[in-house]
C-alpha cells in the first residue's frame, strides 16, 4: 500500500520507532518498526508478518502496550487498527 492510495480520513505521520508485537500470553515477542501512526492505528515493519497472529499487543517504545487488530499484511509489512 503506497501513500497515493490513501483511503483514511486522517493520513498518518511518518515516523520511525521501535516497537514490540507481543502475544501467545506474553510468552512471544517479535520485534518490528514503526513507520507511520495516527491515533487509530500504524503501520509496522517486521522480519515477516509468517506466524504473527490477527491481534496481538504492541509496544512502542517507552509508551503502554496497546492491543491491535491486524486490517492489512503483505510479507513484511503489517497494516494495524488500535482496539481500545
Amino acid at each position: 500500500m503506497t501513500e497515493d492510495n490513501e483511503r483514511r480520513a486522517r493520513p498518518r505521520r511518518r515516523v520511525l520507532k521501535a516497537a514490540k508485537i507481543i502475544f501467545n500470553d506474553q510468552k512471544s515477542v517479535i520485534d518490528c518498526v514503526v513507520r507511520n501512526e495516527t491515533e487509530n492505528g500504524a503501520r509496522l515493519k517486521v522480519g515477516g508478518t509468517t506466524g504473527i497472529p490477527d491481534e496481538f499487543s504492541l509496544k512502542i517504545m517507552e509508551a503502554p502496550a496497546r492491543r491491535c487488530r491486524t486490517i492489512w499484511r503483505s510479507a513484511y509489512e503489517l497494516g494495524v487498527a488500535f482496539v481500545e
